[in-house]
């Protein structure tokens, strides 16, 4: 949560600075409602447009010459010395790189806490980026895991027991991407050996390779247990993984509770268990994103992905109850309290990757505790937080059914309504994009030929358009919420892919789909193996329509859209006339503050920006070294505002590198907060 400190207990805008101000960021968002929100205003909008660079460091998972001297942004070396901007400079190796620097930092104590994509843990100075401490974990950069090398950051916690000053009295717990929890002391960096065994605990799963189970998003810390969830590989083969939930003792890391979202048990409701005749042949429903909790409430908040294969159902029948939705479980005993699911028996990958969004929604004079849950779809579903009753209207619809042998499409999806749907759900060839007439009407020619019959249909032996695609509308990046304007600011994909079925056996033989950027998926173990892709014409451009990304403000009480725009603009075609209301492929989340400001980076020309939260005018932008494929997060120390944000890029979406960049006001202006 944001933490205020030394003389800044109830400090509003306005209110004198002290030297010793303080405020913190001790979540990943923020605080665990997931929020992305800051109470400061030291820079508001009619000074953003003064932020300068304060600092700049490397994170050295790589070395010093992979991504070239300075990259672009005159950034600092090691020693301090500033680098000249080097603009275009050549990334050394990239190719080999598979790493995604998605980590937003917490701050305690004029210490910042950084995980890289090998899991390496930085504490740096709040104040000038100087390392403090290093932990590395030795994970082995060499071998295959579910989702790269990728680290999304750390959790904190204070041992309110323990003595002042004892060691590991504040704890920084990480989750690698090779399955183990490790507790730290947050001073030293050193391992705390009372928790599991000398620091660690292991979260193995009997069987599971290291390519098939991995942790890539911070545990979640709530009362006295700490939750972690897993990301698996559920598309090579449906008898994999479960996506089991654990919860450990903050102190010991003893096990707490389990709870797996395919496996219910104790009166749950869900699919039949995988034992005995009627055994679920699948895996998945995990946790692979950021959780969020209420410890007033004694409730925390499950994000879950779909049952596995994502794009093959047939060994899964029925909705997959507790997979594709937001669950909420008693965070002192991983008892069910409720569930609400989004898409019911899901083919189409749209797992839950959106944080829950926990809100106080004012309306009629009346305050309701809220969690709002923004989907792939481009839908949000605003529900009550202690029963998951929605809050807007939602409509079961029919929806298009399937013809693929062995497979049983759920009849109806739920539609939310009452304006909060955003994407679109149908995309015809007369809509088709192109830079040229011959891309579009090669574009034309392939969504002709593609199954097409709006949201939810079926993947296919022909091939299947999927709009939204996988990687949107709103997706891992998540959603932000400012309490006093009750607005909510995302940002919403707009990128069609394509999905397509093959037999196994090849029996029968069907003209397979060619695209720039297709992968395979074996799904072992039945009927068909898939590909799938982005639907681009055949210089990598997107077929959809722009805008293809859009960064959107919410006004919540009115369920409408207060402002959009456009974000980012993709390097490539940055000379073509229109290009600069195209928006670009997008992924890192938004920063709001009392300052009345919006900072996102996300787009693929690597720039941070700050926007007027009121009305979406863009007021400052900063050339990072690397892509922003993260969220920002700011903190006050010494009195001084300073916004921060990883710069690492990832594939195919921003330039690569592995920087942490601090901004703040000229010294002489810092002024009120």
């Amino acid at each position: 949560m944001l933490a205020i400190g030394h003389a800044l207990t109830g400090c509003g805008r306005g209110a004198p600075t002290s030297p010793s101000a303080q405020v913190e960021w001790v979540h990943t968002s923020g605080d665990p409602s997931g929020a992305k929100y800051s109470p400061v205003a030291q820079i508001d909008r009619h000074n953003v447009g003064r932020l300068e660079l304060v600092w700049s460091v490397r994170a050295g998972d790589f070395p010093p010459d992979v991504f070239g001297p300075g990259h672009r942004a005159g950034a600092r070396r090691e020693d301090g010395s500033r680098v000249p901007p080097q603009r275009g400079a050549s990334c050394r190796g990239c190719h080999r790189l598979q790493a995604r620097f998605e980590t937003t930092p917490l701050m305690r104590d004029g210490t910042l806490y950084v995980s890289t994509p090998l899991n390496r843990v930085l504490a740096l100075d709040a104040a000038t980026g100087a390392r403090r401490w290093t932990f590395d974990p030795k994970v082995v950069r060499t071998r295959r895991y579910v989702e790269g090398l990728i680290s999304r950051g750390v959790s904190l916690w204070t041992d309110s027991t323990a003595p002042s000053g004892a060691a590991c009295r504040d704890r920084i717990f990480l989750a690698t991407i090779d399955a183990r929890l490790i507790a730290l002391d947050a001073t030293s960096g050193s391992p705390c050996r009372d928790f599991g065994h000398g620091g660690t605990v292991r979260l193995d799963i009997d069987g599971a390779d290291h390519w098939e189970y991995s942790v890539t998003s911070p545990p979640t810390v709530v009362r006295d247990v700490l939750v972690v969830g897993s990301a698996i590989d559920v598309n090579r083969r449906p008898a994999g993984k479960s996506g089991l939930v654990r919860a450990f003792d903050l102190r010991t890391g003893a096990p707490r509770w389990s709870f797996d979202p395919l496996l219910p048990k104790n009166g749950q409701s869900g699919p039949k268990s995988r034992t005995g005749d009627s055994a679920l042949e699948t895996s998945g429903g995990n946790v692979w994103s950021i959780m969020s909790a209420d410890s007033e409430r004694d409730l925390i908040f499950l994000p879950t992905a779909s049952g596995g294969p994502n794009f093959y159902g047939g060994q899964r029948p029925g909705r997959n109850d507790f997979a594709n939705s937001v669950v909420a479980l008693r965070a002192s005993t991983g008892k069910v309290m409720w569930s609400y699911q989004v898409v019911h028996h899901d083919l189409w990958d749209y797992d839950v990757a959106a944080q829950p969004l926990l809100l106080n929604f004012r309306q009629g004079g009346l305050e309701t505790p809220a969690v709002a849950v923004g989907t792939k779809m481009g839908m949000i579903f605003v529900l009550h937080r202690e029963t998951g009753r929605p809050l807007f209207r939602v409509e079961e619809r029919q929806t298009p059914q399937t013809d693929v042998q062995g497979e049983a499409t759920w009849p109806t999806q739920p539609f939310a309504l009452q304006g909060l749907s955003f994407h679109g759900t149908r995309l015809t060839s007369d809509s088709a994009f192109g830079v040229d007439e011959v891309s579009r009407r090669s574009c034309q020619a392939l969504i002709a030929r593609l199954r097409n019959e709006g949201l939810f249909t079926p993947p296919s032996l022909r091939g299947t358009l999927l709009w939204p695609g996988v990687w949107g509308g709103i997706n891992w990046d998540g959603m932000a919420w400012d309490p006093e304007r009750q607005i909510i600011v995302t940002t919403l994909r707009r990128l069609a892919m394509f999905v397509q079925l093959h037999h196994r056996d090849g029996s029968k033989t069907v003209r397979s789909i060619q695209q720039p950027g297709l992968e395979f998926l074996a799904q072992e173990g039945t009927p068909y193996s898939a590909t799938r892709g982005p639907l681009v014409s055949q210089s990598g451009v997107p077929c959809s329509p722009p805008p293809w990304s859009l960064l959107v403000a919410i006004d919540l009480a009115k369920a409408s859209v207060r402002w959009q725009r456009p974000l980012g603009i993709v390097p490539e075609l940055r000379h073509l006339p229109g290009s600069d209301t195209w928006g670009s492929l997008v992924f890192g989340g938004p920063l709001l503050t009392k300052g009345g400001l919006v900072f996102i980076a996300a787009s693929q020309d690597d720039r941070l920006r700050a926007f007027d939260i009121d009305t979406g005018d863009s007021l400052w932008e900063y050339e990072l070294p690397a892509g922003g494929q993260a969220s920002p997060m700011t903190y006050v120390h010494k009195g001084r505002q300073y916004v921060v944000i990883v710069a690492g890029g990832r594939a195919g979406i921003g330039s690569p590198g592995d920087w942490i960049i601090a901004f703040a006001l000229p010294e002489q202006e810092r002024g009120d907060f």
